[in-house]
């Protein structure tokens, strides 16, 4: 039996090392389909701190709650009650090869998880207490990163100008002792932005501090300084790293403890004041304030003669002179909890949130604003769900907010056979419903003005082969943005994946998106055109030896391939990492990407230094290359170098506005020290 379970871990162990990723394929591809989605780079670097955290100090499976289990992002809710229920049959693991008796687990979830996951006798965290603030983590991170050519926005000459210099800076400092304590302190300035003089005489542009603690007798969870509050299905709030539809069909829910440290240099999705999480028995409550300053844009209000801001700034950018005068114009001030009752297998809770605000919130007078927050204050309330029985799961919330518009949501999650899992998932979100840090499972940015249904399968005949696929049909009663009446989509993926043998993992994918836009932008009559969206994709990873990686992938996208505005683009590449020794790591990409325009456009994942990645989009006609270097001086510095450049054909300028540089290449420099004590 010992034998066994030695030569089980230890094949799971080389699989994984074959990968030699800090993140799985499925979330690499989650993280390119949110970017697609927001048209812009998910800030958010908590997931990778939180991951790199875990290698080094692995989650004990006999003693891990749920939300434990929940912050790996590959588990769903049927597999950890199952675990949970298996635990208290059997009492703790022996060995990590008994998961594969877990209902609903697998041998590709383990592969995923090994990494993340430990098997230990189980510790009296009342023995922990007292080296909480002694045995943890020190570490200080320094980055710095500039983009060599001149863009526009840095000649001082001209009437709009970038007031600071080119290079981007971070700082952060952290202790981390397992996941009971954390505190730190994180300064970030962006590339145009002044340090130590004008607007941002006190130093950086942006300061981020925080203090949390879990398992503090009753006290679940205590948050000091910024953190994320996450609630229900995300009808209402919703502030940490979600995803959306993706290659991982089955892992739609949203899965999260209410409170989370907040640790990134984003300066928009997070809450800054305090807040706790009390348990008593099967009752779980948390409550949270905050007060910040936030940028937007003023106007003065039509109606009322009074200042009033439009719209809120989350990109954190205070450059111009305009975005230095909107820098933390607005006052907001957040409250609101969560009461949940919990028995094994089932769970139900309570959610609210309100929003004050110094200024009334006016957006613009557009038609597809007409039901967007207006005033100066806000609020949201929620009821959520969860029931788990055998191998069916069901979970769901209703939200309603300060004007009683109403928004559902509810999904199932059905193990239909060992090698099968089914999910369905429908939403009803009326079209006048408005919340502010929401972020559901939907087609949308943000779950508004939406009705959809969703399913999704993943098959695994053989641990060699596995099967992924979903249809979503959707709606949206009202208008839109550029989509001038009441539209509709469909959204189709099916995925293959192949791992014939260890350190192989071949998979193929089609997609297929139809959504309305309208199709005379410029005419005064607007009429709605179905625009297809086709794409498939062949991506390659080979581990050839213990030191090398070979990663492959090659992208095809079709536009409107039959109508008026029909396009398409094409994009692949080569990437090779090196690692000789436990103390250096080589990495190389060689890419070319042709489309015929933004429509055509294509997002693939970038490997960069430790806790950060990059998904730009390629449009045009171009050649790209990257290269990191990772060497570790000793265990305790280690050191980070990236070189990344765009080379565009047929071009004499790059990018627009401020941003615009002249000529055809691209080149950045990002440099990455970590002390840790």
């Amino acid at each position: 039996m010992k034998l066994r379970a030695y030569i089980f871990t230890l094949f799971i162990a080389l699989s994984i090392c074959g990968n030699g990723q800090e993140i799985i394929v499925e979330t690499e591809q989650q993280l390119e389909n949110l970017t697609e989605l927001l048209e812009e780079d998910v800030e958010d670097e908590n997931f990778l701190q939180q991951l790199t955290y875990l290698k080094k100090n692995p989650i004990n499976i006999n003693k891990a709650a749920s939300d434990d289990l929940r912050t790996l992002r590959v588990l769903t809710d049927l597999q950890i009650e199952n675990l949970i229920i298996y635990r208290s049959f059997f009492g703790t693991l022996i060995d990590l090869y008994e998961l594969q008796a877990v209902p609903t687990w697998d041998i590709i979830t383990i592969r995923k998880i090994l990494p993340f996951i430990t098997v230990a006798d189980n510790v009296n965290v009342k023995n922990e207490t007292l080296n909480r603030l002694k045995d943890g983590e020190h570490y200080i991170l320094l980055r710095s990163s500039i983009i060599l050519q001149d863009q526009k926005g840095f000649d001082k000459s001209l009437p709009t100008h970038y007031a600071g210099g080119k290079e981007r800076l971070l700082l952060r400092y952290k202790y981390q002792f397992k996941n009971l304590l954390q505190y730190g302190v994180t300064a970030d300035k962006d590339a145009g932005e002044d340090i130590f003089k004008g607007a941002q005489s006190k130093g950086f542009d942006f300061y981020s501090f925080h203090f949390f603690a879990r398992q503090l007798g009753r006290i679940k969870a205590l948050a000091l300084g910024d953190f994320t509050v996450n609630m229900g299905q995300g009808l209402i709030h919703w502030q940490s790293l979600a995803f959306k539809k993706g290659a991982d069909a089955i892992n739609i829910k949203r899965q999260s403890a209410v409170l989370h440290p907040y640790t990134s240099a984003g300066e928009f999705n997070f809450h800054r004041g305090s807040g706790a999480t009390l348990k008593l028995g099967p009752l779980e409550g948390s409550a949270f304030v905050s007060i910040k300053n936030i940028s937007a844009n003023s106007v003065i209000d039509t109606v009322s003669n009074e200042e009033a801001f439009s719209s809120i700034f989350t990109s954190g950018l205070h450059r111009t002179a305009a975005e230095i005068a909107d820098r933390h114009n607005i006052g907001q001030t957040t409250f609101g909890g969560n009461l949940t009752y919990k028995r094994t297998g089932f769970s139900m809770g309570l959610n609210g949130v309100y929003y004050q605000f110094s200024k009334s919130f006016q957006k613009r007078d557009e038609p597809y604003n007409k039901f967007a927050i207006t005033g100066k204050s806000w609020s949201n309330y929620s009821f959520d769900y969860s029931f788990t029985h055998r191998n069916f799961h069901l979970f769901g919330e209703a939200a309603t907010d300060k004007q009683f518009n109403n928004a559902f949501l509810s999904g199932a999650l059905i193990a239909i056979d060992p090698k099968a899992d089914v999910t369905l998932l429908y939403r009803n979100i009326e079209k006048n419903y408005a919340s502010l840090y929401s972020n559901a499972f939907t087609e949308g940015v943000y779950p508004v003005n939406e009705k959809g249904f969703y399913s999704g399968i993943s098959i695994r005949p053989t641990p060699q082969w596995r099967i992924d696929g979903y249809a979503d049909i959707y709606q949206f009663p009202w208008i839109r943005y550029r989509v001038d009446a009441p539209s509709g989509g469909k959204d189709y993926l099916l995925q293959l994946t192949y791992k014939p043998v260890r350190g192989i993992e071949l998979y193929t994918r089609f997609k297929s998106e139809t959504k309305g836009i309208n199709a005379a932008p410029d005419s005064v009559i607007h009429y709605i055109n179905n625009i297809p969206r086709l794409n498939w994709r062949l991506h390659l990873n080979y581990q050839l030896s213990r030191e090398w990686l070979l990663k492959a992938r090659t992208d095809i996208v079709w536009y409107d391939k039959k109508g008026d505005l029909a396009e398409s683009g094409f994009l692949t590449y080569i990437e090779g990492t090196y690692k000789p020794s436990f103390t250096l790591s080589l990495n190389l990409r060689l890419q070319y990407f042709e489309t015929d325009g933004f429509n055509s456009r294509i997002y693939a994942y970038e490997s960069d230094v430790l806790h950060s990645y990059s998904i730009p989009p390629f449009f045009d006609k171009g050649f790209r290359y990257y290269f990191n270097i990772n060497y570790d001086v000793s265990k305790k510095l280690s050191i980070w170098g990236r070189w990344a450049q765009t080379i565009y054909r047929d071009k004499e300028s790059i990018g627009s506005g401020l941003d615009e540089i002249k000529g055809n290449k691209r080149s950045e420099i990002k440099l990455q020290l970590r002390y840790i004590f």
